[in-house]
C-alpha cells in the first residue's frame, strides 16, 4: 500500500490546528506518512502550537511562508515539500472521523482513480457530532459534469485523496485564485482528466467559522472578485477547452473539412 503525505495549510488557526492534527495522527497516519504544516505567515500563536505538535509527533515537517501567499500557495509549498505519491489536505478547521483513510486509499487503488473523497460533509458550529447539516456527493465514479453544472463536488471542500500526478497534470493549486483555490483545482484536476470517485458512507467534519472563514473573508466579502479569481485559474487551459469545444462543434455538423481541421487543431 502507498504511502500518503499529509498536509496542512495553516494561517492564524492556532484555536483549532490541533484537533485536525490529532484527528490525522491518531488513527489514520501509518509508518512512512508524513504531515506537512505550511505555516502561511500567520499573525496570531499558529506557530508556537505547530512546534509543539511537532515535538510530540517528529513526523510533522513545518514550512514558513515569510509573507501571506495565501491558500494555494501554503497548499503548494506543501505539496512541492511532499516525499510519497498519495496525498491528502485537510484543512486547518476540520476533523477527520477515525480510521477514514485507508479504507479511502484502498478505494482509490481499487477503482484506478486519481482522487477519493468522502460522501458526506458533516458542517459543525460548535459539536461536530451534531453537523448543523450535510453535503453529500453522489457515490462510485464521480460525474465531472457537475463542475460545470453547479453541482456539489469534492472541489468545493477541498479535503480528499489525490495523487500527486494529479496535481502536476493540473498545474497546481491556482496561486491568487483566495478562497477558490479547492474548487478550481479540482475543476483544473477534471480538465485534465483525472478519474474521480466517492467512498459511499463515509464522511469528515467540516469545521463553520463565519468570523474566521477564509471563503467568508475572501469570496463572500469580495464577490465582485471570484469570476475575475475564476478566470484567472482557469487561464492555463482556456485554449484546451476553446479547441475542444471546436471540436465537437464541428464533428456534430458533419462536415468533412471541418472535422479534420478540428482533430488538428485539439491536438
Amino acid at each position: 500500500m502507498p504511502n500518503v503525505s499529509f498536509f496542512i495549510p495553516a494561517y492564524n488557526c492556532a484555536a483549532t490546528i490541533a484537533e485536525a492534527v490529532e484527528s490525522i495522527m491518531a488513527t489514520n497516519f501509518t509508518a512512512g506518512d508524513e504531515l506537512i504544516i505550511t505555516n502561511d505567515c500567520s499573525t496570531d500563536n499558529t506557530a508556537e502550537v505547530i512546534l509543539a505538535l511537532q515535538a510530540k509527533y517528529p513526523a510533522i515537517k513545518i514550512f514558513t511562508h515569510k509573507r501571506n501567499k495565501g491558500g494555494a500557495a501554503a497548499r503548494n509549498t506543501s505539496v512541492e515539500n511532499s516525499g510519497n505519491d498519495l496525498l491528502f489536505c485537510l484543512d486547518a478547521d476540520n476533523v477527520l472521523t477515525a480510521n477514514s483513510i485507508n479504507p479511502l486509499k484502498e478505494y482509490l487503488l481499487a477503482m484506478q482513480a486519481d482522487v477519493a473523497s468522502f460522501q458526506y460533509q458533516h458542517f459543525f458550529i460548535e459539536d461536530k457530532l451534531q453537523p448543523n447539516y450535510i453535503w453529500h456527493l453522489p457515490e462510485g465514479l464521480f460525474d465531472t459534469e457537475l463542475y460545470y453544472n453547479g453541482g456539489n463536488t469534492p472541489g468545493q471542500h477541498g479535503n480528499y485523496l489525490f495523487t500527486k500526478q494529479s496535481w502536476v497534470n493540473a498545474l497546481g493549486y491556482a496561486e491568487g485564485s483566495g478562497a477558490l483555490d479547492t474548487y478550481t483545482f479540482g475543476l483544473r484536476q477534471a480538465i485534465t482528466g483525472a478519474r474521480a470517485v466517492i467512498l459511499k458512507d463515509t464522511h469528515y467534519y467540516h469545521r463553520l467559522d463565519h468570523q474566521n472563514s477564509y471563503w467568508m473573508r475572501d469570496a463572500e466579502a469580495n464577490l465582485w472578485s471570484v469570476s475575475v479569481k475564476a478566470t484567472h485559474a482557469l487561464n492555463p487551459f482556456l485554449t484546451a477547452l476553446t479547441r475542444s469545444i471546436l471540436y465537437i462543434c464541428w464533428a456534430a455538423a458533419g462536415i468533412p473539412g471541418f472535422i479534420t481541421v478540428a482533430k488538428n487543431l485539439s491536438k
